[in-house]
């Protein structure tokens, strides 16, 4: 298994264990793509999710650049307008998994980032 999917299935096992339910992992659209979107408590979550397996190239959160940051909002848009949830509140969380010893160390950022 490649180190995103393994970091993502082990995002989502996280998630789960701090009440997040999980909708879809995966979504594609034309103009980006999330790698986990969730309900918190009502809030529509959308989750990137980034997995290092060394320090070479920085940290895993650092790699949600303002780029990365602006394609998960658009993608976020579609999946809102789509599921008639444009009223709802929602957020952008970002996962970050280092990988050390075959573990994974996971940290959350609630509301990592805000677009528009």
């Amino acid at each position: 298994m490649e180190l995103g999917r393994k970091g993502e299935a082990a995002a989502a096992d996280f998630l789960r264990k701090k009440g997040y339910q999980i909708i879809c992992a995966g979504y594609r659209t034309p103009l980006g793509q999330i790698d986990i979107i969730a309900k918190d408590k009502g809030t529509v979550c959308f989750i990137e999710v980034k997995s290092r397996s060394s320090g070479r190239f920085g940290m895993p959160q650092e790699a949600v650049g303002r780029v990365k940051q602006e394609k998960i909002s658009r993608a976020a848009a579609v999946f809102l307008k789509n599921n008639g949830l444009l009223q709802s509140r929602a957020r952008f969380d970002v996962v970050s998994i280092y990988w050390a010893d075959g573990k994974a160390q996971i940290g959350l950022i609630r509301d990592a980032f805000t677009c528009g």
